[in-house]
């Protein structure tokens, strides 16, 4: 049965966002400023990132062949599930690196959306994947949707300089991925978006607090003159306004005239507890909020348990880039190559986000009693490394 509605919104729709600042493309440069200048946004957006491109991603099998397992691990540079890593990648001159694909990747929790150009190259009569390349959210002009909200393609600007017309790239040569959407528009949301007014607010905040430094930091020097000549009171004001610290600091005037350091009377608002409010408000966008605990008493069980909720949040993320992955880059590949139209295909998977720990010594020695792991020179390799103790060498005379 055909579809029969549409998928598109209008621009005054009510779920909309109603910060014309915040509304693509003008986002780009506001997020942008964000994930530049500001260290807490900074931090936060690498507490998201960096666990996801720390974990070791791997190629499942998934009862494909070897010769088609083989091709997508080679041109993703990705280890095999299962495979001891013995037989090395053969280099097919791409310029793909799943790893490095990451990093582009997770631009869309600045930017709500990551798009690249998919390249193949032939090599030895197989159309084999050459490039992924991005392409920057402040070069695209227009996202091309088609009426059921299915991406169609995007535009972009000419290269600066150019003088040519927007580049237009259809859906069959892209990649995209998009973070948390809310409608078919393909723009995405930011993982700033939440945290914007927090941002805001604090900046604002953050200037305050330095004027007030300024101006209240040291009182402010006020002269009394003796008497009530014009005269007096200007040569005092003057004197007033140089006042400064120094080891040869000091002065005079004449009798009945006194200079006083005015502090400030009354108790003034505590500029630094919103600042630090805002702070928090930034990290729980993200469900990071455990990051702002700074050492408080009492405050550890309840970290824990933020931080298991953070780490199902990055779970999800990574299993959301993985499903990308293997439905519009893997399954293309293998229908390209090997110019077919149906799997078994190879899956990308990866290790659970905080898997990765350093074995202790201690630990070690107590699977290796218990016959958990048998001793071999592979891991007698591992032990010296990590022990930073000289390789193993034979006995001379043996």
């Amino acid at each position: 049965m055909a579809e029969i509605g549409h998928a598109n919104v209008d621009v005054w729709d009510p779920a909309s966002e109603v910060n014309w600042d915040l509304r693509w493309p003008r986002s780009i440069r506001a997020y942008s400023r964000m994930a530049r200048e500001d260290t807490q946004v900074k931090s936060i957006l690498r507490a998201v990132s960096l666990p996801i491109r720390r974990t070791t991603w791997r190629l499942d099998p998934n009862g494909a062949s070897d010769e088609v397992v083989r091709l997508v691990a080679e041109d993703l540079r990705i280890p095999i599930l299962g495979d001891d890593g013995r037989a090395p990648l053969a280099e097919t001159g791409g310029r793909v690196s799943l790893r490095q694909h990451l990093h582009w990747v997770l631009k869309m929790l600045t930017y709500g959306h990551a798009f690249f150009e998919v390249v193949y190259k032939e090599v030895d009569g197989r159309d084999r994947l050459h490039k992924l390349a991005y392409r920057p959210p402040g070069s695209i002009q227009e996202i091309l949707v088609e009426s059921d909200g299915g991406l169609a393609g995007i535009k972009q600007v000419p290269p600066p300089g150019g003088k040519g017309k927007p580049v237009e790239i259809g859906v069959e040569h892209l990649l995209a991925y998009v973070n948390d959407p809310d409608d078919f528009t393909w723009t995405g949301n930011s993982e700033l978006r939440a945290a914007y007014k927090h941002w805001v607010l604090r900046d604002r905040q953050l200037a305050l607090e330095d004027n007030v430094l300024q101006r209240n930091g040291m009182g402010v020097p006020w002269y009394e003159a003796g008497t009530d000549e014009p005269e007096e009171i200007k040569r005092g004001e003057r004197i007033a306004k140089k006042v400064n610290a120094g080891k040869s600091s000091g002065g005079a005037g004449p009798k009945g005239a006194k200079l006083s350091i005015l502090g400030v009377n009354g108790q003034l608002p505590s500029i630094r507890e919103p600042i630090a409010y805002h702070d928090s408000m930034i990290a729980r966008s993200v469900l990071a909020h455990f990051l702002n605990l700074e050492g408080k008493g009492g405050s550890y069980s309840l970290a824990e348990i933020q931080a298991d909720t953070f780490i199902q949040s990055l779970q999800t993320l990574a299993e959301s880039i993985a499903d990308t992955l293997n439905q519009f880059l893997v399954e293309r590949m293998v229908n390209l190559a090997f110019d077919v139209e149906h799997g078994p295909y190879p899956k990308i998977t990866f290790d659970p986000i905080g898997s990765v720990k350093d074995l202790p010594m201690e630990t070690l020695s107590t699977l290796v009693a218990a016959g958990v792991i048998l001793p071999d020179k592979d891991l007698e390799e591992e032990v010296r490394r990590r022990g930073g103790l000289p390789p193993k060498r034979p006995l001379e005379g043996a």
